[in-house]
């Protein structure tokens, strides 16, 4: 059953993981986009403060499983576990980091950019008008 739980959340995290990156590029999806990368950002400095900052409670539950699996000495992020997981490389955990709090500001910029484009767009038209 462990076993099921495991793909489970490999898929489901990775999904997430994905949405946070490029869910801003479709209309649709642009306000849960914008929604899930609040939340993570609250997982990670809110429940950080308790937990240690990056804390996921998905990257907990996952890695749960995974020692009832009898996997252990786990990374501390769930990206460098998914990355070495897939590839079969192991990645430098710094890198890793940097790499993902970056991508994370830059996809949260983007859609925030997108969210609000209409209305940032409004204002310019109508400060133009008014001239």
């Amino acid at each position: 059953m462990y076993q099921v739980i495991d793909i489970f959340f490999l898929v489901f995290h990775t999904f997430l993981i994905l949405f946070n990156l490029f869910g801003w590029i479709w209309k649709k999806t642009r306000k849960a986009n914008l929604f899930l990368l609040v939340l993570t950002g609250a997982s990670w400095a809110g429940l950080g403060l308790f937990y240690g900052i990056g804390y996921c409670p998905l990257t907990d539950w996952h890695f749960s499983v995974l020692e009832r699996l009898g996997v252990y000495n786990l990374p501390n992020s769930y990206i460098k576990y998914l990355a070495d997981r897939i590839t079969g490389m192991s990645f430098n955990q710094d890198i890793v980091d940097s790499l993902t709090l970056y991508l994370y500001l830059a996809a949260l910029v983007i859609s925030l950019a997108m969210n609000y484009r209409p209305w940032l767009f409004f204002i310019r038209v109508s400060r133009i008008s008014k001239k």
